[in-house]
């Protein structure tokens, strides 16, 4: 029984994930699964664009970064290597060649899902109306809807939220963040077989993403499948950075602890 309790409440520790205005090295590294190393000389070289400003001084990425990192992770998926997609790159900067002249540097005008973006990170609540005016202008609808679903779950309209993650995946059904939300909201419902389904799709979509196999651990630890939150559990510790992996080792040894008892023989 103690188990069960120590399950649940590791449960707390799930979030949803949601498409930010800007990223940090260390938070693209988690998410895509890239080494950092990668990730910085692709930035030295001019292949990245870079946000307009630094997060406590550190190398920030924008959407138009973030649509990168996205087509290198659907490129990875279909089997392509660092090098070949290092080959892309560099031959898609080569199409766009440094104009000549002084740059005139104009007013910035943000995009209706960029404007979401800044509500959304001041806290804002006119955020949920530009997501949704993002989304009917077909601005990174999928995006929109991901987080507006966010906000409604937020706002205790768990059915909205359900119906705008699957509005993002009728739109882009590998939307990688989507996927991962509805798996989440279908956690907090209670339907552990369709969360279970959902973070695995997520898992096909980036393999790289320690927080699934810590879920899908979970969920498997919750259904009483001892010996398959091991294996996700064992991935998910080989993922994550050794500065975040206590909250991996904390489940991974109670349900080693719940496997060994479930092999002690029982007392006649």
């Amino acid at each position: 029984m103690g188990d069960v309790v120590q399950f649940a409440e590791a449960r707390t520790k799930l979030g949803f994930e949601r498409i930010k205005s800007t990223y940090s090295v260390r938070e693209i590294r988690r998410q895509f699964g890239l080494s950092e190393r990668y990730i910085r000389r692709w930035t030295r070289e001019g292949w990245l664009p870079t946000a307009t400003g630094l997060r406590d001084g550190e190398i920030c990425f924008d959407l138009r970064a973030l649509t990168i990192f996205r087509r290198v992770r659907d490129q990875r998926s279909q089997g392509r290597s660092i090098r070949q997609i290092e080959a892309e790159l560099y031959g898609q900067l080569n199409l766009f060649p440094e104009p000549e002249g002084q740059l005139i540097e104009l007013p910035i005008k943000f995009s209706p899902f960029e404007e979401a973006l800044q509500l959304h990170e001041k806290g804002d609540s006119k955020a949920a109306d530009f997501y949704l005016r993002a989304a009917m202008e077909d601005d990174h609808a999928p995006d929109a809807f991901c987080n507006l679903g966010i906000l409604e779950f937020e706002a205790g309209k768990t059915i909205s939220a359900f119906d705008r993650f699957t509005q993002a995946l009728r739109i882009d059904p590998r939307h990688f963040e989507a996927h991962f939300n509805l798996a989440h909201l279908y956690f907090e419902a209670g339907d552990l077989r369709l969360a279970k389904l959902h973070y695995e799709i997520a898992a096909e979509i980036e393999p790289s993403f320690a927080d699934l196999y810590f879920n899908l651990g979970l969920v498997h630890a919750i259904t009483g499948e001892l010996q398959s939150a091991a294996q996700a559990l064992h991935h998910a510790k080989k993922l994550v950075p050794e500065e975040e992996g206590k909250k991996v080792e904390d489940l991974l040894r109670t349900v080693e602890g719940a496997l060994r008892a479930s092999t002690l023989p029982s007392e006649e």
